[in-house]
């Protein structure tokens, strides 16, 4: 059995049984008790009522937070050579096409996202049994695919996340760091739910936002009421 810290034995103390946030108070509370030594990850998970199953009850996403991410996003862009600088630019960290394609082959993914072109997905296909595992496969839903690749990589730069429901209903999302304050993380979280709710699937019956949990890395985490987002 896993030992409990006096770290984590003060922070569960510090969490009221049962009880739900307005969520401007679960973020104050969470900076509270959150002891690591690193900048911890803000995270949020929301567990929708729909069946993941189902095609049209898919939820799939992206949304540009307002104070984005606090992560260092590294970006990929696989384009044309009439498109790289723009790319570079844009602030891409690395460029090129058949090189990457090689690298990628051979094992290489440290990159969190990949930006592509719609004239060279052809290439990029043969890809998918490294790349889909890991979430990298461009997608023109998510604003991966597109010839405006400096765009998108500043979009990307700026705290544009894509999220996806999981095979259990779950959406999960980072949505700051715990050295933000407490409002910049509200704002990052509220503008993730509200569009989480704008996707609301019309074949979705019943409770669609069944329940809320913000914590961070290694801390326990905090309920948010539903129905104070935007207290």
């Amino acid at each position: 059995m896993a030992r409990v810290t006096k770290n984590q034995k003060s922070a569960l103390g510090k969490i009221e049984p049962g009880k739900q946030y307005p969520l401007s108070e679960a973020t104050k509370l969470l900076k509270d008790l959150t002891f690591t030594k690193f900048d911890a990850s803000v995270d949020m998970d929301v567990r929708l009522g729909i069946d993941p199953k189902k095609a049209n009850q898919m939820v799939r996403g992206i949304v540009t937070l307002p104070h984005g991410t606090g992560k260092q996003v590294k970006v990929l862009v696989l384009c044309t050579q009439d498109k790289e600088e723009e790319a570079k630019q844009a602030g891409a960290d690395y460029v090129g096409l058949d090189d990457y394609i090689d690298k990628i082959q051979q094992g290489w993914t440290d990159i969190d996202v990949i930006i592509t072109m719609p004239s060279v997905m052809a290439k990029i296909g043969k890809l998918g049994r490294v790349l889909g595992p890991r979430g990298l496969m461009p997608n023109p839903k998510s604003g991966t695919v597109t010839v405006e690749v400096g765009k998108a990589v500043q979009e990307v730069k700026a705290g544009k996340i894509d999220f996806k429901v999981d095979r259990y209903g779950i959406v999960h999302s980072t949505v700051g760091k715990v050295s933000f304050s407490a409002d910049k993380i509200t704002e990052n979280a509220r503008e993730f739910l509200q569009t989480i709710i704008k996707l609301k699937p019309a074949s979705a019956k019943g409770t669609y936002i069944k329940s809320i949990s913000l914590s961070s890395t290694m801390s326990p985490g905090i309920r948010v009421d539903a129905k104070a987002i935007d207290e």
